[in-house]
């Protein structure tokens, strides 16, 4: 099998490090994304400043004496992780971002790249998704070639006949896979209003959640998916300035409605739109999820 997808999050993942300068942007897109805990019996990996809720048996107390500042040991830990892509393949992933391209090239690569991370840091990544006749279930598996054969199975599944909710996605998970993980929902503004409370409850009382939502494009685009009507607007509507301002208008409250849902639970989204700033978006994502935990 060639990695195609692989190679161009590869290229893509070295080209965006050159513009990352600090260190915890550099351990993210270098893989460490979520393997910092406090704690013994892990591989130590810096000192960092004292925050409240640290553990006092973690603060170096020569360090501190010598700096004049409160700093704790960070450790590294050895266990794995598993990495549940939960990906939506209705076909309103055809239509284009709010940057002009198409959803679901942006939804790939975004859940793509996290994937290849977690791969370089040892982690174990699965995925479900639903195709237009069923429910594809991807085992936990290590390597770039498990990663690539997700993401080739999902663009091909994401077509006009794919009518698919993405619950039906997440409520599969909760019925069928019992390990806790990491789980990443990959789906546009419409996928997180559709998804009730009661699963997002169910979901975060084991498991970390992690929202990705790729943008929705305006109104005068060229292949418009309304929020609103579930369905794609006439092109002809695009030169109205009064529908085009009540179109912008209601995906500002459903997107408002989605974010409060996502921190009455916890959990961090963040937008992408755009293949070249998934990088910073993932980062983004990752710093707010560990600021929730």
């Amino acid at each position: 099998m060639k990695l195609d997808y692989v190679s161009r999050i590869s290229n893509g993942l070295q080209r965006y490090k050159t513009i990352a300068t600090n260190k915890a942007t550099s351990r993210v897109l270098d893989g460490s994304y979520n393997s910092i805990y406090k704690g013994r019996s892990m591989n130590f990996d810096e000192l960092r400043e004292y925050v409240p809720g640290d553990d006092i048996k973690d603060i170096d107390w020569k360090a501190t004496s010598r700096s004049q500042k409160v700093l704790v040991r960070q450790y590294i830990a050895e266990k794995k992780h598993n990495i549940m892509l939960v990906m939506d393949t209705n076909k309103r992933m055809l239509a284009q971002t709010a940057d002009g391209e198409e959803k679901r090239d942006v939804a790939l690569i975004a859940g793509g790249s996290l994937a290849y991370m977690v791969n370089r840091n040892g982690d174990y990544v699965s995925a479900i998704f639903p195709d237009s006749s069923s429910m594809r279930h991807f085992p936990f598996k290590m390597g770039l070639l498990n990663i690539e054969n997700i993401l080739s199975n999902y663009h091909n599944s994401v077509d006009m006949k794919n009518n698919s909710d993405l619950v039906n996605a997440l409520q599969y998970l909760i019925r069928n896979i019992r390990r806790r993980m990491i789980i990443v929902i990959v789906t546009d503004l419409q996928g997180m209003r559709r998804i009730p409370d009661s699963i997002l409850r169910q979901l975060i009382l084991v498991h970390d959640v992690l929202m990705i939502n790729v943008s929705d494009t305006n109104i005068y685009g060229k292949k418009v998916y309304s929020v609103n009507n579930e369905t794609y607007i006439p092109p002809f509507i695009s030169e109205s300035k009064k529908l085009r301002k009540l179109e912008e208008k209601k995906k500002r409250e459903i997107f408002e409605e989605c974010d409060n849902k996502l921190k009455r639970h916890g959990i961090a989204m963040a937008t992408v739109g755009s293949v070249d700033r998934i990088d910073s978006s993932l980062i983004e994502l990752l710093e707010k999820h560990k600021l929730n935990k």
